[in-house]
Parts: structure tokens; C-alpha cells; sequence
């Protein structure tokens, strides 16, 4: 087991912003990467959707 220094060092890192960006860069080497896997045992490639939509307020009349 480690130290309480140890512990509470590895906290501060893991709340650090560079975490964060090092975390968000090695999922998206893993997610591209079991994508390629996935496309090379034959699965279909993902397909591209709409992420979200804009919807304009309630009673709001849209413009042309």
C-alpha cells in the first residue's frame, strides 16, 4: 500500500489539467484503434450522425 504523500500527490496529478488532455488524447487512441479492429474483422464502419440540434424557443416562429 502506498503512502498518504504518495496518495495525496497522485490526487493532485489527477486533478491537474494536463491529465485531463493526456486522458482525452489516449481514449481517443483506443477507441480509433478498436475501431480499425473492428473494421478489419468485418464490422461496419461507424456512421456519421447528427451529434445535436438547435431548437429555437417555444412559440418562436421560425424565419425563411
Amino acid at each position: 500500500m502506498y503512502t498518504n504523500d504518495f496518495e495525496a500527490a497522485f490526487s493532485a496529478f489527477l486533478d491537474r489539467h494536463e491529465y485531463d488532455e493526456a486522458e482525452n488524447y489516449l481514449f481517443s487512441m483506443v477507441r480509433l484503434a478498436f475501431s480499425a479492429g473492428w473494421q478489419a474483422a468485418g464490422g461496419q464502419p461507424p456512421v456519421s450522425e447528427k451529434i445535436y440540434q438547435i431548437l429555437s424557443p417555444a412559440g418562436e416562429k421560425e424565419q425563411k
